[in-house]
């Protein structure tokens, strides 16, 4: 297992670091700079909310299908012909709720113009997810892995074709943006409905009522994790646009987008993780194998770049977004090093919230999830009429932290895995040596020389305190059996 979750891993972040970093500073960051903060503020806003209730398109069917899937294979043809009719209804639920909520709240011709998009790209993307499951769970990683980069993959040819040359006469706009992910969306589900298809065999698209309410039974608590977990990490920038007058509600969600941009695309590589742990835990703990093993390796592999990736924010978060950005960076460059901060709770989430999903720990899960969301929609309620968009920096700061740590102490309770305080301490003196080393690159003349000699000297202190050994992780990927 070891083996296949390395070897995979490898190839899932080879094609993500290939792809998604040209995206998100090659393209997203050039929509933003070029429609500005204020109207970018206005979609940013707008998507977060097409989140927070996408969770009436999944129910928790995708990471239920994923476990169950996983354990029993036989049944993908009858699962896939009664769920795809189940996706269907819910989308139409999914739709109904998300625009009677806009309307009450306000929202005018031009929002609900975006919205309408917005909502049907979600549909596509929780259906595309959806099929991805059932290759994650029969261990198809490589088939998944490819799919997982093809719609940012059209995307981005799009975007440049529209920004970046004269080939068309269309003058671009955020709505073009929109339109845009809406296509490349409907290619990437088809393609993958198509890839699933072949190693089903033939469906038939059912309405099977005694199914979706047997099958919703069994999945609505990790429906109701997601939708609480979605509510504590999407909410921010809805916030800022609600409570703030316009039209600053919407440039200090532009500003919060700033950094929430950069802590969105490193949690990308994080949900890699989930994806490719989650069939594994799952196999391993039906088989009755100890994952403490497991546990340790993901756990290193992701904690060790959160923490670099958090310390070296701090250190050069204004010259980050001064190269990134043509506006209001004085004020977004000090939210980067508090959001990349809250990195490290997300990776604890994605190691031992995957963990305890995989182990059907959902009441505990849920208890945590619903703690957060009151925590991070009480301490947005109180910072952002004060600090505005640092207020809502500083409350997904606590909430990731609480929510992170609380799953990794479930995680060792229920499992009984028993930490070394060796392997503790050398977390800890890595952390220290990392600011060590920061506060020696910024001796160095030029900022971004300094940023890389950074990161370069934080990955040789990784292998130093033997927290990455390549030596072992060579011979995992060489030699061990599956």
């Amino acid at each position: 297992m070891k083996r296949k979750f390395v070897t995979n891993l490898i190839l899932l972040l080879f094609l993500n670091l290939l792809i998604k970093p040209i995206w998100i500073f090659g393209i997203d960051r050039t929509v933003q700079n070029t429609v500005g903060d204020e109207t970018f503020g206005l979609y940013f806003a707008l998507f977060n909310f097409s989140m927070l209730l996408n969770i009436l398109l999944d129910v928790g069917i995708t990471n239920y299908n994923n476990r169950n899937i996983a354990q029993h294979n036989f049944l993908l043809p009858k699962h896939l012909s009664n769920i795809i009719g189940l996706k269907v209804v819910l989308a139409v639920v999914y739709a109904v709720f998300s625009l009677g909520i806009a309307a009450i709240i306000g929202y005018n011709n031009i929002q609900f113009h975006l919205l309408f998009f917005l909502i049907f790209n979600q549909f596509l993307i929780s259906f595309t997810l959806y099929l991805r499951s059932n290759l994650s769970a029969l261990h198809l990683f490589r088939t998944d892995s490819l799919i997982s980069v093809l719609d940012r993959s059209i995307m981005l040819v799009l975007c440049a074709i529209l920004i970046f040359t004269s080939w068309t006469n269309i003058q671009f706009s955020i709505e073009w943006y929109v339109y845009v992910q809406t296509i490349a969306y409907v290619l990437t589900a088809v393609t993958t409905f198509v890839v699933v298809l072949a190693k089903s065999g033939r469906i038939k698209l059912r309405f099977d009522l005694s199914f979706f309410r047997v099958f919703l039974r069994k999945s609505y608590p990790y429906a109701l994790l997601i939708l609480l977990m979605s509510f504590y990490n999407r909410i921010d920038s809805v916030m800022l646009e609600r409570l703030l007058p316009n039209p600053i509600g919407k440039e200090q969600a532009g500003i919060y987008a700033h950094s929430f941009r950069l802590l969105d695309a490193v949690s990308m590589f994080g949900l890699l993780f989930a994806g490719l742990l989650l069939p594994i835990f799952a196999k391993m703990i039906k088989q009755k194998e100890h994952v403490g093993q497991m546990v340790k390796l993901s756990f290193t592999l992701l904690i060790v770049p959160a923490i670099i990736i958090a310390v070296s924010s701090i250190f050069y978060d204004n010259e980050i977004m001064g190269a990134l950005y043509t506006s209001s960076t004085e004020h977004s460059s000090g939210i980067l090093g508090v959001l990349m901060t809250g990195f490290i709770g997300i990776a604890c989430t994605y190691i031992f919230g995957t963990l305890l999903t995989a182990n059907g720990s959902m009441k505990q899960l849920n208890i945590m999830a619903f703690c957060g969301m009151v925590l991070n929609i009480v301490l947005n309620l109180v910072l952002i009429p004060r600090f505005m968009a640092y207020g809502s920096a500083y409350a997904s700061l606590s909430t990731q932290l609480f929510t992170g740590f609380t799953q990794l102490a479930l995680a060792l309770f229920i499992f009984k895995i028993k930490p070394q305080i060796s392997y503790i301490l050398q977390l800890v003196l890595f952390t220290g040596a990392i600011v060590v080393v920061g506060v020696v690159s910024k001796q160095i003349g030029q900022w971004f020389y300094g940023y890389l000699a950074m990161l370069a000297g934080s990955a040789i202190l990784a292998v130093l305190f033997k927290l990455f050994n390549l030596k072992d992780l060579y011979q995992i990927i060489r030699y061990e059996k599956e």
